[in-house]
């Protein structure tokens, strides 16, 4: 016999379990694509504060002018989330990730560049790319992962908080390995946003500019008239108040207690990991409830508590605060993303009442970190961080004992 004839045939039948491996190995891709990027939301938010006192020093400035570094992202967060679903309609759903990835990656890479008005330049762009992919992966998740929605939202939740704690915790070592060069410590976390660009690039590859079907998470009609919505959506804004005003003072406020800049930036990054411990459980226990107002209180009160404590105990307890306030902290963001499931009767009134709380949320979230910039100006100590999260804290203990009952928004 030839050899011809003892050639395989040119095409042959795939068996149902190479399918399977294929389709599965393909899924691990997206997925790994979409935590990748979610890991990338986080670091230009929580870097900054380990080496602000640097930076004040070398620029010159205020601790007002300071809080802005920290309030314009979070401001720009909520001004782009509502463009998100324009930008997902027009371009589609990854290519519009894509574009606010690599606005994180520049913009990440211009705070390192010169002086304050790149580092105010930087942090707008980065800011409205954060807005924007906070809108648009929870929807690549529901769209790619529906039957894996809550294994794919708990990867997601612990890439934002482990993006978040690296970020605090190693941007003060970067900043000694690179000559106590600030430029380059901030600068340096453009490099995981520009490989997860890469990656999700190539992960996306076949679907890029396809324009498919978006759901409406227009924050319009009438939610903006639904108590139960706003009483949901001031649970998110208002712990978001304190989630930001950790992110942009605490470090600089542990520093100013006598903690070395690596230790007061290990503070933080603890206080964040704690989150990822308290985020996986606490909203599968709170879904058994009849009612999520006790999670909701309880995990506010540890936030207090644990803030309260950092700022007036004796340092050799910061630990135990920093653990109790990250596991209120995890445990009430995780909340709140839960009031936006148990709240809305059908999908599309979820998008709208999630676009409706992040947009408001967010911008209520960037007064935080100014307030107490302009208050430390003032009064010359912490104090009035201390009153903020009492108020805030007391604010969302409301809401969130309301929104935890059974209860609609208008579909």
């Amino acid at each position: 016999m030839s050899r011809l004839g003892n050639m395989p045939p040119r095409t042959q039948a795939i068996s149902p379990e190479a399918r399977a491996t294929m389709r599965r190995h393909g899924r691990v891709t997206l997925a790994l694509a979409i935590v990748l990027v979610a890991f990338n939301l986080r670091p230009m938010l929580a870097s900054l504060a380990p080496v602000l006192p640097e930076v004040m020093r070398d620029i010159g400035l205020s601790a007002t002018m300071a809080s802005l570094m920290s309030t314009v992202p979070v401001l720009f967060l909520g001004l782009f989330a509502a463009t998100a679903p324009g930008l997902a309609r027009r371009l589609g759903l990854e290519s519009a990730t894509l574009w606010a990835l690599a606005a994180v990656a520049v913009g990440t890479g211009l705070r390192g560049v010169g002086g304050v008005e790149m580092l105010v330049a930087g942090s707008l762009l980065a800011g409205a790319g954060i807005g924007i992919g906070n809108v648009l992966l929870p929807g690549l998740l529901k769209r790619d992962f529906a039957d894996r929605a809550p294994l794919m939202t708990g990867f997601y939740s612990m890439a934002l908080c482990v993006g978040a704690s690296v970020a605090a915790g190693a941007t003060v070592p970067l900043y000694n390995a690179f000559g106590r060069s600030w430029h380059l410590a901030l600068a340096f976390w453009a490099l995981p946003a520009a490989a997860a660009l890469a990656f999700s690039l190539f992960a996306w590859s076949d679907r890029l500019w396809r324009v498919g079907p978006v759901v409406a998470v227009s924050a319009a009609g009438s939610l903006w008239r639904d108590p139960v919505a706003w009483q949901v959506t001031m649970f998110m804004g208002l712990q978001s108040v304190m989630a930001y005003t950790v992110f942009g003072w605490l470090a600089p406020i542990m520093r100013s207690r006598g903690d070395t800049p690596v230790t007061a930036g290990l503070v933080v990054s603890v206080s964040v990991l704690m989150q990822v411990v308290s985020s996986l459980p606490a909203p599968i226990l709170a879904a058994r409830l009849r009612s999520q107002s006790i999670p909701a209180c309880g995990s506010v009160i540890l936030i207090v508590v644990g803030f309260l404590g950092l700022l007036s105990a004796p340092l050799w307890m910061q630990w135990i605060f920093a653990v109790t306030m990250g596991i209120g902290m995890g445990g009430a963001f995780a909340t709140a993303v839960l009031f936006l499931v148990l709240r809305a009767p059908t999908g599309a009134a979820a998008a709208r009442l999630s676009s409706m709380s992040q947009t408001v949320g967010y911008l209520l979230a960037s007064m935080g970190p100014l307030f107490v910039g302009v208050a430390h100006d003032a009064t010359g100590d912490w104090r009035g961080a201390g009153v903020l999260f009492v108020v805030a804290g007391g604010g969302a203990a409301i809401a969130g004992f309301l929104a935890g009952r059974r209860r609609l928004v208008r579909g």
